[in-house]
């Protein structure tokens, strides 16, 4: 089963949920057992999915045929559990919501986490210039180590002005924010006239409400919150987004890198330490 930070949104409130309700998005196993008319799977098949319904911490799950997918061959049921949904989460914002190109400037914050660890590898090998932010050194070393060009220590850098003088003054072409309310002002400044602010999570807390006037005044910014969701709301679109991700898994292009493994018992723990930044990598609990 894959932890993100969405649970804990779940789980707050932040993103409210009816009640009774379990947790998790994602996970990976076996079919136990399919429905009436269901053709897609049979009982035995390997299965991973990612877009609900909530209530993947648990020994069985029951999901949609039509959103989850069979994982290549050679791809375990941990690998695709922590994979799926923040994989997906960096394909369609690499590929899909901001194109990404050879030459780009990209800061990414969070970059030793599930997604983080993810984007440094894919973003390399599109030949951005990517800029990760981590808080310790630990975690810039393992960004660096993942393909990121540049990392800074946003507990002990003057982030902004590191982003300055690596793109002498003119800013990145686009930033990845997942972490919210700490870095989304001082992120508009790291943006060059006409660049792009996809702020797609609130690991610190929700963004300062802006004036659209703003974005003017710091030339002309893009601003988008976009969730995975929207992006693979259809099946075709779902399934181009698996299939890109797992290429690039079975192709070697980028290593999933599993930081932390919980019992099901202690997911409680998980949200603890992933909410306290004590995660790197992608962190899955083990029914």
């Amino acid at each position: 089963i894959g932890v993100n930070f969405i649970d804990t949104y779940h789980r707050t409130g932040l993103y409210p949920v009816k009640l009774p309700s379990g947790l998790g998005m994602e996970g990976a196993g076996v079919v136990e057992a399919v429905g009436e008319g269901v053709t897609r799977f049979a009982v035995g098949d390997p299965i991973a999915y990612a877009s609900g319904p909530i209530g993947a911490y648990a020994e069985f799950h029951v999901v949609a045929a039509e959103r989850a997918v069979k994982p290549p061959a050679g791809i375990d049921a941990r690998v695709a559990a922590a994979a799926m949904l923040q994989g997906m989460t960096v394909e369609f914002l690499v590929r899909r919501c901001y194109p990404v190109k050879a030459g780009d400037f990209v800061l990414f914050h969070a970059a030793a986490g599930g997604v983080g660890t993810i984007a440094m590898q894919w973003l390399a090998s599109l030949g951005a210039i990517t800029i990760g932010t981590a808080g310790s050194a630990e975690k810039c070393a393992l960004a660096k180590s993942l393909g990121a060009a540049h990392v800074i220590n946003y507990r002990t850098e003057d982030w902004v002005k590191r982003v300055k003088e690596i793109t002498d003054g003119k800013g990145c072409h686009v930033v990845y924010d997942g972490v919210g309310k700490d870095t989304f002002m001082a992120s508009l400044d790291c943006l060059r006239p006409r660049g792009m602010m996809a702020t797609f999570g609130n690991a610190s807390g929700p963004v300062p409400e802006i004036q659209p006037l703003l974005l003017s005044q710091k030339g002309s910014l893009f601003l988008t919150r976009p969730t995975l969701f929207h992006y693979i709301a259809s099946r075709s679109d779902f399934e181009l987004s698996a299939t890109a991700l797992f290429d690039v898994v079975t192709r070697g292009v980028v290593k999933i890198q599993i930081g932390h493994r919980y019992p099901l018992k202690d997911a409680a723990q998980a949200h603890r330490d992933l909410e306290a930044r004590k995660t790197t990598g992608a962190t899955i609990l083990l029914p």
